[in-house]
């Protein structure tokens, strides 16, 4: 974790806790010759533009007072919902996901592919467990967890 992303994350998560928003993720990236941050945050039943706007508001005052600046080169920032293909980042993350349908891809290539998609039908410590739509039969596939590159969930078309 980059000491921006470390920083903003440690300063973002009181401002979230007071309104019961959960921090999904931090990213801080250089996109052509601009530097990005976003932060994406989320609740049950999903996060809406002014709370969006609140916590940046909020963010952006925490971050023009702290001394010395965490971001010192000119940055965007960006608050947003992590939309409908939000990123699987941590086990609370996995646990919400079972019966949905989501994107897995590998470090590795597993029975000749790198990328599954299928409904999440188990989480444990080792594997998840997805049921895929193999060439119109459907089977359970079990994936090492070590072996997940990043897992998303996905729309079903």
């Amino acid at each position: 974790m980059s000491p921006v992303v470390e920083k903003v994350t440690e300063l973002v998560k009181p401002i979230l806790a007071e309104y019961h928003f959960e921090l999904v993720d931090v990213e801080f990236v250089k996109e052509g010759k601009s530097w990005y941050l976003r932060v994406y945050i989320d609740k049950e039943g999903g996060i809406n533009i002014e709370e969006c706007a609140l916590v940046s508001d909020r963010l952006s005052e925490w971050l023009d007072q702290y001394d010395p600046d965490p971001i010192p080169q000119a940055y965007y920032l960006e608050v947003s919902s992590p939309g409908a293909e939000r990123p699987l980042k941590n086990e609370k993350d996995l646990q919400r996901a079972i019966n949905k349908y989501i994107h897995v891809s590998l470090y590795q290539p597993l029975a000749g592919k790198k990328i599954f998609e299928g409904d999440l039908t188990a989480v444990t410590p080792t594997f998840l467990t997805l049921r895929i739509n193999d060439q119109g039969r459907f089977k359970q596939q079990k994936i090492l967890r070590q072996q997940i590159a990043k897992a998303r969930l996905a729309i079903k078309f």
